[in-house]
């Protein structure tokens, strides 16, 4: 090993202290053998380093960065290009900020869109969010510093996320949830990958070596650090046996654990050793790469960049009538709060410090419009306020054209919970029903990170998704609205037309002890495809001011050729996007899959040949019996698409295959019809290969279950001390009430940052020792005298420390 002489000479104390946090945010270090701390950094879309107190729900303000566009913005680009750059931008910021380790890309897969942290995260399909994940991956790591993807994997919900178990079939797992991870990770090459909070299939993620050791390192290749979620490490020397091998933050008895643990001859030192090589090589390479960095950067040009990316990324959605874009002629009024303060990204771990915000109300002055005005409309918290309103429509009514800025709002999408509906507010949606009746050119500009129901939003002539634009959105925005910038972003998710068409929504979220994905496969269009179920706007979707044409598709054995043609006046860029099916198969699938896309520039009258090539991943499923990929033979259908519900032209190839797979009908009839709303017990068992686990709580009495360290703050209400309880209702009533007087941000902290956090995670951020958080584990499970007096008393030292 390179770094063994350095080693060698470490104690084991030294060793074990190496492989947990000194603080928040950064690594420990030991200047005498020359061993530097890393500073590790929230930043998916932006570098969020705390100058302040450190904490991890975005509560205190970090040093100003750019904002640039959330994933789920820049994923509507289709452009890994454009992310590339964005990355070498957040590498170049993170480098002058002296991070040695950037928190992201965030590549979830949007399985439900009431996900509160979606907008972090690209799609709802992996190709997609792997393609794009290794693109801001190559573009960080350009500065030598590195990226590191997350969180890995199955966190595709907030609520009791770290102390939660995903349950799922190795073929979906595998076909949908490890997909992007494992391009992002071959293509990116990231120096780092982050361990995901919940378990997976009854094991914690930062403790499941299939997936970290045989998967991560053994199949793809990995070769970089593990680094677990802040306090998601539920057993640290678990965690080393794994392959897993830094755990964030600084955790007293994490390193005590694993010193106890080598004496005890229940792991070996080298199992230590091989996490500290990880670790130390990524330690002297980022440390050595930032000597000599400027700690500045080209402002202006980044916030210029951030506007580039905001305009590639917005999607027309519709355009009745040809109502956009505006022109200097008609009288233009801006309603909605989001006008002035712009919804701009989400809350939680990744809230930047932006270094310049722009608003639209102050923009507008240079676009040549004949601007009647501005009015506030609504409380963008949902709170009615009449007043609010009239003044809105009597502003409307002076004019011909009404842009309504409609969105959620802050609260609403943020790390640690979950959303409670699909909805737009109603203050909005009853004000837009208002306005529609005035009869007046309406356009509703839409700001939130994930689909939503659009209710009276319906009505609006155009409606133009900024989504979560970052800083520069607002220009990018009117840029748009005036055709400056032809709009050219397509959705990288469903709008379906109501949570209850979604076929995660009998399944989401999990409530108690497991998440089942009992839909498989079929996430977001691959459902809606393969049932012919509506949804209002398809994925891949999105329209431009002029018109393209595909026409002579030719395929071959490496790929598709074909030609987009630009019909209209205006040059424009198109997403063509390739799609692949194979009917009567004797495997499930859905009707067709993405396998590739490509973005062109064409301009106005002039026509592009486009070339999609095939890959690895094309015409392979993961065979469960066979233990490995497979190709079944047969006759494809090639397509190409201008999203996933225009299919434009289409052919068919012969492909050999490589082994003859199962046909499992009869046991699974609902997967291989794709009716997945409500697939039995049974017949989940049967596509699991195993029981069930038990979704609820072990009551042992009618309302009493044993609490451990991964019991949450909630859990207490069943828990057999009456302190335990009075905690639990008291956490409980203050979240409702502050939710109910209208304090949602306090509520909200409550709820994500203690209500469901659990004792492990609250002794880990408060710095407690374990035999203090196993004291309050005793209190909490009766016995209250012997619980306090060895919270109270210290542990008798053994031999020399």
């Amino acid at each position: 090993m390179k770094y063994d002489n350095i080693i060698a000479k470490l104690t084991l104390e030294q060793k074990a202290s190496l492989l947990t946090g000194r603080d928040f945010w950064s690594t420990q270090e030991y200047e005498a053998e020359g061993i530097p701390s890393m500073y590790l950094s929230d930043g998916p879309h932006g570098v969020r380093r705390q100058a302040a107190e450190a904490d991890h729900l975005g509560l205190n303000p970090s040093i100003p960065a750019t904002c640039f566009p959330t994933a789920a913005a820049m994923a509507n680009s289709w452009d890994p290009a454009l992310g590339e750059e964005l990355g070498e931008r957040l590498g170049q910021e993170a480098a002058a900020q002296q991070v040695n380790v950037l928190l992201g890309p965030g590549m979830n897969i949007k399985r439900d869109p009431l996900c509160g942290r979606n907008f972090e995260y690209f799609s709802e399909d992996p190709f997609l969010a792997g393609k794009m994940a290794a693109a801001y991956v190559r573009g960080i790591q350009k500065n030598s510093i590195s990226a590191c993807l997350k969180h890995f994997a199955a966190n595709d919900q907030e609520f009791r996320r770290m102390a939660l178990d995903s349950v799922l079939d190795e073929r979906t797992l595998r076909e949908i949830y490890l997909t992007g991870f494992e391009i992002a990770v071959k293509e990116g090459k990231p120096g780092a990958v982050m361990t995901a909070y919940n378990k997976l299939n009854g094991t914690y993620c930062d403790e499941n070596k299939w997936l970290v050791s045989d998967v991560l390192r053994g199949e793809w290749g990995f070769g970089g650090m593990v680094v677990s979620d802040w306090a998601g490490t539920n057993n640290k020397v678990a965690s080393q046996l794994a392959g897993s091998d830094l755990e964030m933050p600084s955790c007293r008895y994490g390193a005590e654990d694993i010193v106890k643990a080598v004496k005890e001859g229940t792991l070996d030192e080298s199992v230590l050793d091989k996490s500290l090589e990880r670790i130390l090589a990524l330690a002297f390479r980022t440390t050595e790469a930032k000597k000599g960095v400027k700690e500045e950067f080209d402002v202006a040009e980044h916030h210029a960049f951030a506007e580039k990316c905001a305009e590639e990324s917005i999607v027309l959605l519709k355009n009745d009538r040809a109502a956009l874009p505006l022109d200097g002629e008609e009288r233009v009024c801006l309603i909605g709060d989001f006008a002035r303060t712009p919804r701009y990204q989400g809350a939680g771990s990744s809230v930047v410090n932006p270094t310049k915000l722009d608003c639209v109300t102050d923009a507008i002055g240079g676009y040549g419009l004949h601007y009647t005005g501005y009015r506030k409309g609504f409380d963008r918290y949902g709170r009615k306020k009449n007043q609010l309103a009239e003044e809105a429509l009597a502003l409307a009514k002076e004019s011909d054209t009404i842009v309504f800025f409609a969105g959620l709002d802050e609260i609403s999408e943020a790390e640690g919970i979950d959303r409670r509906d699909m909805k737009l507010p109603q203050n909005q949606l009853d004000l837009l029903e208002r306005l529609s009746g005035l009869q007046k050119k309406l356009v509703v500009v839409l700001s939130c990170g994930s689909a939503v129901e659009l209710g009276a939003a319906e009505r609006a002539d155009a409606i133009v998704y900024a989504c979560l634009s970052g800083q520069a959105g607002a220009k990018a925005i009117l840029n748009v609205l005036t055709g400056r910038v032809n709009p050219s972003g397509k959705l990288a998710e469903s709008f379906p037309l109501s949570h209850e068409n979604c076929p995660s929504a009998p399944y989401f979220p999990g409530k108690e002890m497991t998440v089942e994905y009992r839909e498989g496969l079929y996430v977001g269009y691959r459902y809606y495809t393969s049932t012919g179920i509506a949804v209002r706007f398809p994925f891949g979707y999105g329209l431009s001011y002029t018109k393209f044409e595909y026409s002579d598709l030719q395929v071959g054995s490496d790929g598709v050729s074909f030609t987009i043609s630009n019909e209209g006046e205006r040059d424009g860029s198109e997403i063509a996007q390739l799609y692949v099916g194979l009917g009567h198969s004797r495997v499930y699938r859905p009707a067709y899959e993405l396998k590739g896309f490509q973005k062109v520039f064409v301009g106005a009258g002039k026509q592009v040949k486009v070339h999609i090539p095939f890959d690895e991943r094309t015409f392979r499923y993961f065979d469960t019996d066979m233990g490995r990929w497979e190709t079944e033979e047969g006759t494809y259908t090639i397509m190409i698409g201008s999203s996933s519900a225009e299919i434009r032209l289409s052919s068919e190839l012969f492909v050999q295959g490589t082994a003859v797979p199962v046909d499992r009908r009869k046991d699974l009839p609902s997967y291989y019809a794709g009716n997945v709303a409500a697939v039995s017990d049974g017949e989940f068992q049967l596509l699991l290969g195993r029981d069930i686990p038990p979704s609820g709580y072990a009551f042992y009495k009618k309302d009493h279950i044993e609490i451990g360290e991964n019991s949450t703050v909630n859990d207490l209400r069943y828990c057999k001390s009456l302190l335990g309880r009075f905690v639990s209702a008291l956490m409980r009533f203050a979240h409702a009430f502050l939710w109910k007087i209208g304090k949602r941000t306090q509520a909200n902290t409550l709820e994500q940052g203690v209500l469901h956090q659990p004792i492990r995670g609250i002794a880990k951020y408060g710095g407690m020792s374990r035999r203090r958080m196993e004291a309050l584990i005793i209190v909490f499970n009766g016995r209250f005298m012997k619980g306090m007096a060895q919270f109270f008393t210290k542990e008798k030292k053994k031999g020399k420390a």
